[in-house]
């Protein structure tokens, strides 16, 4: 499905002050739907003008729906007096309706309900004002086949749901001045509070009174100052969240968070200001102990796993120097050879690890991983001459499954073509990186495509690969083609020199972003 802003500027002239503020409605009206019991459709005027176009909706999660089908991109021409969707039932029977609610800037209300769809549904037309303009209009459907006697619970989830409908005609909803909402705001169900214009409740769910409860309120919450009390069951001693006196009090559109008892309850206040003057607040409560346990938990174990990369990384620093101070009492030169290629496979792992205590998962940058292991691969086999080690391309974040062997493989490469393939002389080393990623939902899979080049003397015309006892190569080949489940070719350079290709495939969770 096309996102809300490519729907707007492919079907609309709205202007990005526009755009921004009916994205801010739509991440806040699933509010409204729920206090309404009622669907909601965003209808905005086509280029055109010269009809409407559905851009966005909403079902409640308090009621039963009025419309089973998407109607995103449904299309009401001006000549039109019944329109059909895409699949197939009708779902718009008076849409003079809406055209009532754009040209007198105010709520319409349908007399009787709508049967047209099978089920009694009562339509409603509000008018979405941004500074002092009208820029689209929302139908409210609501589906009256289980209508009964309501609740006090319903009747104020409606009275708060058409003062909401009324800040957002006159332009004052959503809040341009609110402050970061948190990941997971308290929604209607989970508990809901209304307050007076004094900060006093006036009404209290039950799962928000059960939330105070928890905090230890022995009293009754209905008629008690809402911030007075927050901030006595607040633990004392114990720093506070500095938004919330204001936030229990609904005088300002923020979020924070009160503990007590072991207890951890989210507040969420939305002022209600009708014609400029503030007539109360609504406040949406959530018991968010668990969460947070759980969230402390996972801080948790990402230190712990932290500290156990950082000090497996000093470990093979260790083995690594190690071998290195038995390399130098070495008289044999083979065996001092051998040992330094040691060390550069231990070292090349080590810096993987040293990467992974600085992350919060098992991600890594790996470019920065390659600049340093192919520097320090030219550096540990440099036979005296000038190497010059470059990289084109990126690898971009890679999974640490995939980080340490690549690591690996990368460092015996340009350990082998300093050693091989440029001997005793100058030269370039060459890391060419091509990465295509795919992305979720699209044909194909990401793969990383990786060639490194010399420019040497080439290849021995008896080479085989497969048949190589080059202790290097063989890790090489055992890493991409059995670990990793990659191809690996070598062969020369049209130009001189020797050309390793390496072709990898990746999985999308190896390559998001921490």
């Amino acid at each position: 499905m096309p996102h809300l802003s490519d729907l707007i500027r492919r079907h609309t002239s709205l202007k990005q002050a526009d755009l921004e503020w009916i994205h801010s409605l739509v991440s806040d009206w699933q509010l409204l739907a729920d206090l309404s019991f009622a669907d909601l459709v965003l209808w905005v005027r086509l280029r055109g003008d010269d009809g409407w176009v559905a851009i966005a909706q909403m079902r409640p999660t308090t009621g039963p729906t009025a419309f089973q089908d998407d109607l995103v991109e449904t299309v009401l021409r001006d000549d039109m007096t019944d329109v059909t969707s895409r699949s197939g039932p009708r779902v718009v029977g008076r849409r003079a309706l809406i055209d009532r609610a754009w040209s007198e800037g105010r709520i319409c209300r349908d007399g009787d309900p709508d049967w047209s769809g099978g089920v009694p549904v009562r339509e409603e037309t509000i008018p979405v004002r941004r500074a002092g303009n009208l820029i689209a209009v929302i139908q409210r459907s609501t589906n009256l086949s289980s209508a009964r006697t309501p609740s006090r619970l319903e009747l104020t989830y409606l009275q708060s749901a058409g003062d909401l409908a009324q800040m957002i005609a006159e332009g004052a909803f959503p809040f341009s001045d609110q402050g970061p909402l948190m990941v997971r705001s308290p929604r209607v169900g989970d508990g809901l509070l209304r307050l007076d214009q004094n900060g006093e409740v006036v009404y209290a769910s039950p799962n928000a009174l059960s939330a105070y409860r928890r905090l230890g309120l022995t009293a009754d919450l209905v008629g008690a100052r809402l911030d007075r009390t927050t901030l006595e069951l607040a633990v004392q001693g114990e720093a506070r969240d500095e938004n919330l006196t204001y936030t229990a009090s609904g005088r300002a559109p923020q979020e924070a968070e009160v503990e007590a008892r072991g207890v951890t309850v989210q507040l969420r206040s939305i002022p209600l200001v009708i014609d400029g003057v503030r007539i109360g607040a609504l406040v949406m409560v959530r018991d968010v102990t668990e969460l947070r346990r759980r969230e402390r938990e996972l801080m948790t174990k990402d230190a712990t796993i932290r500290e156990i990369h950082h000090r497996v990384k000093n470990n093979l620093q260790t083995v690594a120097a190690l071998l290195r101070l038995q390399s130098r009492r070495l008289d044999i030169p083979e065996a001092r050879a051998a040992l330094d290629e040691a060390v550069g496979r231990v070292g090349s792992i080590a810096i993987v690890h040293e990467m992974l205590s600085h992350t919060p998962d098992e991600v890594v940058d790996f470019d920065d991983i390659a600049d340093r292991v192919m520097q320090m691969a030219a550096e540990v086999s440099s036979t005296g001459s000038t190497v010059v080690p470059r990289r084109d391309g990126h690898f971009g974040l890679l999974n640490a499954l995939v980080a340490t062997p690549l690591s690996m493989v990368l460092a015996e490469l340009v350990q082998n073509a300093v050693e091989h393939g440029l001997g005793q002389g100058p030269g370039l080393i060459e890391v060419r990186v091509h990465r295509f990623d795919a992305g979720p939902g699209f044909p194909g899979t990401s793969s990383l495509e990786l060639a490194v080049s010399d420019d040497g003397g080439g290849l021995p015309e008896d080479f085989d690969l497969e048949g190589t006892t080059s202790l290097g190569l063989q890790i090489v080949r055992t890493l991409i083609v059995g670990e990793l489940g990659g191809t690996l070719a070598i062969k020369p350079k049209e130009s001189g020199g020797t050309e390793v290709a390496i072709s990898l495939p990746l999985e999308h969770e190896e390559r998001e972003a921490p």
